[in-house]
């Protein structure tokens, strides 16, 4: 299983934690926020705002705050204004990392993302440094139980899906950006549960890290991931499911 594969496993487990402390609302609201600030309020026509409230709903956000968020956004109430800023590095192992963040301070979050990735014996990179080794896809998560696999994969295939893999207890649905509303719907009306859907970037190649290198990598993107600032973190390892196992433990 690739480490993008494994990293979104990582990230459901995270969000529980994360929902029960309030940052998983805070960093959703910000992606609303900014989402309806760049395309407007009405999520029919603005996918990247639909996304992130239906994100929002599947993680039982009151739709009080959605909409207060939405509203902030357009400038109907005052909010905090946020920025967007990506940044690139190399980590351990010469793993490629991509950070994307929403900030009110960018200097703060710059000085935050450096020394995280400095702490770990990483290098902060230029523009394009690593951005170019990613591709923007869908990404939709099925688990192996819900479905059958050649029934899902007609379904997703049909529907525009690129492709569907197999991700450790999950099937993995790929979609280019433009076709991911309309599998994932397709998904849904086949009454075959979703276990996690979103815009992401897929590496071209991974990297294999093991041993301590494994270790550092993901610490590091853990800490990236804690930052307040910080709304999403790729990277193209790949770690043994031993090593994978020794972390988590």
């Amino acid at each position: 299983m690739s480490g993008h594969s494994k990293w979104a496993s990582i990230k459901r487990s995270k969000g529980k934690a994360d929902a029960a402390r309030g940052k998983l609302f805070s960093r959703l609201i910000k992606e609303i926020t900014v989402a309806a600030k760049l395309g407007g309020g009405d999520p029919e026509g603005n996918p990247r705002l639909r996304t992130a409230i239906n994100t929002a709903r599947n993680s039982n956000m009151p739709n009080k705050n959605i909409e207060n968020a939405i509203l902030k956004g357009t400038g109907q109430i005052d909010g905090i204004s946020y920025e967007e800023a990506t940044f690139e590095a190399y980590g351990p192992g010469g793993v490629a990392i991509v950070i994307e963040c929403l900030t009110d301070n960018r200097n703060r979050t710059v000085s935050e993302v450096r020394h995280a990735i400095t702490k770990a014996g990483g290098n902060l990179g230029a523009a394009n440094s690593v951005m170019w080794m990613f591709h923007s896809k869908g990404s939709i998560h099925v688990a192996r139980e819900a479905a059958d696999e050649e029934k899902l994969m007609e379904i997703a295939l049909d529907a525009g899906a690129d492709d569907m893999t197999e991700a450790g207890s999950e099937f993995e649905i790929t979609t280019s950006p433009e076709a991911f509303d309309k599998v994932k719907a397709a998904v849904e009306k086949a009454s075959i549960a979703v276990v996690s859907a979103e815009l992401t970037k897929v590496p071209e190649n991974t990297i294999k890290v093991t041993g301590e290198n494994a270790a550092r990598i993901l610490k590091l993107i853990n800490a990236l991931d804690d930052l307040d600032d910080t709304q999403s973190v790729y990277s193209n390892f790949d770690i043994s499911d031993e090593d994978m196992k020794a972390f988590e433990s």
